[in-house]
């Protein structure tokens, strides 16, 4: 249950006293997985700060008053320690996770408070006192400003229930957002309107409108007198952003930018530790070379390696070494991202001869996988010299290994069972001879030398160098049915070849293909890999499968369409509830279609891959675009039923009052996220693509939002009159027929 970082730090200390006690003992650390978790976490408190801050800044810079900006201020503070003593109480850690929550929901957080601030200083303007404006803009707002918060919740909350490799990821994720969200609402509705109430003073001086919202004020006039142009544009809008998703690279998680790698090293089967060791150090020097790497650290056959720690292990092999190289840090290399080091040094190291490369850690998106399975071992290795030559083929990929390749050299032993039959000799007794000539016995059948607490085993068995002696080999005895028999005289010995090893699938011998993605998107690999000749005519019995990254793909992107839905059925249910209507909520909803062009144009712009994080950054997206049109369509109603407005004065009034807090919201929501989408600080890979995601939805879901949410509220409350209509003819109708029938 310890920390990764309280136990590095435990054991650095401890090396140090036993370096204190033994001074001629030299420790040196090659390398640890503690590291890249601590500069996660500095990064994202510094993101944190960073985007708390930038959001109070937008804030002053709307309202420009220090009392307003201080009660918005409060609401980052308030909501974040509540989220963390829940979080303790639901035993979370402040992982890469929950911290990644926390950076990218810090601009919501601050959304219900500026909403409520806003309203208030809006009553302050039209001469009301501090405390009668924090009441009456309260009770005004307090619906709208829950309806957005519950919205946010429905939608962050579901991803905490998915299946598969995502589900994992987000349990911790969608509570944590969910829960300082929530917490967010609770300082809005109590805190906010209390400290507005005697802290805020009227404002000095008339107030002018601002030149923007005069223009915009206009623009929202002209497009409820042009209603099915400006609908026009908007499915032209969204059916464009729609086309460019073909041309998005797809991929599971992006490839970090982390200071650690590895170079692996595979000699031909039977090659010797010798061969070995100078092959390494040949690579080491190689490696050192480049000006970004630090360390290098080498493991020749087994021992640690610097690999992932809770991965299965194969057997070890004298003829495999490992390098774990140690970068320098990120802001250290001037630009030159972890993959281009990779990439310089795949091709230094192309010049070694007879060794297979490999290059990186071989974690997410760093390779893609391709299984070919079949029960015939003959033409599945045929056909899998023919995929592994069309597969080199492949544009911009690194190195291609296969296991179907991993043949050794081997002495064969082959009875002759007739002539073992006439001598009486069995196929066990020749195997029996061997095992224990070349390797011993088993353990409970060797002697014991008896000591006063325990017992050794013996264990006789024929020198290393006898295995190459056939003719010692040929001359071993054999137990048979009328006495010894040399082993020469019932069996041949050769040498010959055989596999390396034999992989299984679901009990099918199969053959893997590991192909290095060097910077290319995961689904546009699978996409080629698939679509070639070879894969596309497979032989009768020969099936393929993909495991690894691409398989979590596949299952990433149907847990995050369930999960999508199952946000929206919520957001509906919610907006039912909250506004006792079934049909409004519709206008409320289109708010998200309104908001994906967006985010596809910006993943497009950036040349980002539609991958887990940007899936995160749609998931959040759409409860930040139902904000906005939630906060407009919640006064035309007040204005409505409330003041008496018509339907067109109610919607320019409502777009006059709410455009401000709208855009301050949005622009406080994007400045929070601006540090992670432009990677400042730790490593934005993973980042990165979630807040570009968001800030681009947010640009036109707001654009949109103001100008097509109103025109989209006319088209409803016209179906809702007309089915009136109807309703009211038919039971006209009814009653009519009724009288005649009496």
């Amino acid at each position: 249950g310890a920390g990764e970082v309280a136990v590095a730090k435990g054991v650095r200390a401890e090396l140090a006293r036993l370096q204190a006690e033994n001074p001629d003992i030299d420790i040196t650390e090659a390398f640890n997985f503690v590291d890249p978790v601590q500069e996660n976490f500095d990064g994202s408190m510094s993101l944190l700060l960073e985007g708390a801050v930038l959001a109070v800044i937008v804030v002053w810079l709307f309202l420009r008053d220090w009392r307003a900006t201080l009660v918005s201020a409060t609401a980052l503070p308030l909501s974040i320690l509540p989220a963390f003593a829940a979080m303790w109480l639901m035993d979370f850690t402040l992982n890469v996770v929950t911290l990644l929550s926390l950076s990218l929901v810090v601009g919501i957080l601050v959304d219900d408070a500026i909403v409520e601030i806003e309203n208030i200083m809006r009553h302050l303007r039209m001469g009301k006192t501090p405390y009668d404006a924090a009441m009456e803009a309260a009770d005004e707002i307090g619906l709208a400003v829950i309806a957005t918060t519950f919205t946010l919740i429905a939608v962050f909350l579901p991803t905490a229930f998915m299946s598969g490799v995502a589900g994992k990821f987000f349990v911790q994720f969608g509570w944590t957002a969910a829960i300082a969200v929530f917490f967010s609402l609770v300082v809005a509705r109590l805190l906010t309107p209390m400290m507005a109430a005697y802290l805020l003073k009227p404002p000095r001086g008339g107030h002018h409108e601002p030149r923007w919202l005069r223009r915009y004020s206009g623009w929202a006039a002209r497009c409820l007198r042009h209603r099915f142009l400006t609908m026009l544009a908007a499915a032209a809008f969204f059916v464009g952003s729609f086309a460019l998703v073909p041309l998005l690279p797809t991929g599971f998680v992006p490839p970090d930018d982390l200071s650690q790698t590895q170079v692996h090293l595979s000699l031909a089967p039977g090659a010797t530790l010798d061969e070995s060791l100078a092959i390494a150090e040949r690579a080491r020097a190689i490696v050192q070379r480049n000006p970004h790497v630090r360390l290098v650290y080498t493991a020749v056959g087994g021992g640690a390696a610097g690999s992932d720690p809770f991965m299965p292990r194969g057997a070890a092999e004298v003829r495999k070494a490992t390098l774990t190289i140690n970068l320098t840090p990120r802001a250290e290399r001037g630009g030159v991202r972890k993959q281009d080091v990779e990439n310089a040094l795949r091709e230094a190291l192309a010049d070694l001869p007879g060794v297979r490369v490999k290059v990186g850690l071989g974690g997410s998106n760093e390779k893609y996988v391709l299984v070919l399975a079949s029960e015939n071992g003959a033409a599945l290795a045929e056909h899998a010299r023919e995929v592994e030559r069309e597969l080199r083929t492949l544009p911009g990929i690194g190195n291609v290994t296969t296991t179907a390749s991993l043949v050794r050299p081997e002495v064969v032993v082959r009875p002759d069972f007739a002539r073992a039959a006439d001598l009486g000799v069995t196929a066990a007794a020749i195997g029996d001879t061997l095992r224990i000539a070349t390797s011993g016995d088993y353990e409970q059948g060797l002697p014991k030398f008896n000591l006063s607490q325990r017992q050794v085993p013996i264990v006789v068995k024929l020198p290393p160098h006898a295995r190459s002696d056939f003719a010692l080999l040929e001359r071993l005895d054999v137990p048979g049915a009328h006495g010894p028999v040399p082993l020469g005289n019932v069996a041949t010995v050769v040498v010959d070849s055989g596999p390396a090893e034999i992989d299984r699938y679901d009990r099918l011998r199969n053959i893997n293909f590991e192909i290095e993605l060097n910077q290319q998107p995961l689904g546009e690999v699978e996409r080629q890999a698939l679509a070639l000749p070879s894969m596309q005519n497979l032989p009768p019995g020969v099936i393929h499968t993909t495991v690894g990254d691409a398989e979590a793909m596949n299952e990433l992107f149907t847990s995050f369409g369930l999960a999508m839905l199952t946000g929206v059925l919520c957001i509906y249910i919610v907006l039912v509830l909250l506004f006792h209507d079934f049909v409004q909520p519709v206008t409320i909803l289109a708010a998200l279609v309104l908001s994906v062009p967006g985010a596809f144009l910006a993943l497009f712009l950036t040349r980002s891959a539609l991958s887990m994080p940007s899936m995160i950054g749609l998931i959040m997206l759409m409860g930040i675009a139902t904000k906005n049109s939630i906060l407009l369509i919640d006064y035309v109603v007040l204005a409505r039923r409330e003041h008496g407005l018509g339907r067109l004065d109610a919607l320019l009034d409502a777009c006059r009052k709410r455009a401000r807090p709208i855009v301050m919201t949005t622009v406080a929501m994007g400045a929070g996220m601006l540090p992670i989408a432009l990677g400042l600080g730790t490593d934005p890979s993973f980042r990165a693509p979630m807040a570009i995601v968001v800030i681009g939805g947010l640009i036109t879901s707001t654009f949109l939002s103001l100008l097509v949410i109103p025109v989209v509220f006319t088209y409803v409350d016209d179906a809702i009159e007309a089915a009136r209509r109807l309703f009211r003819r038919r039971r006209a109708d009814e009653n009519e027929n009724r009288a005649r029938a009496d």
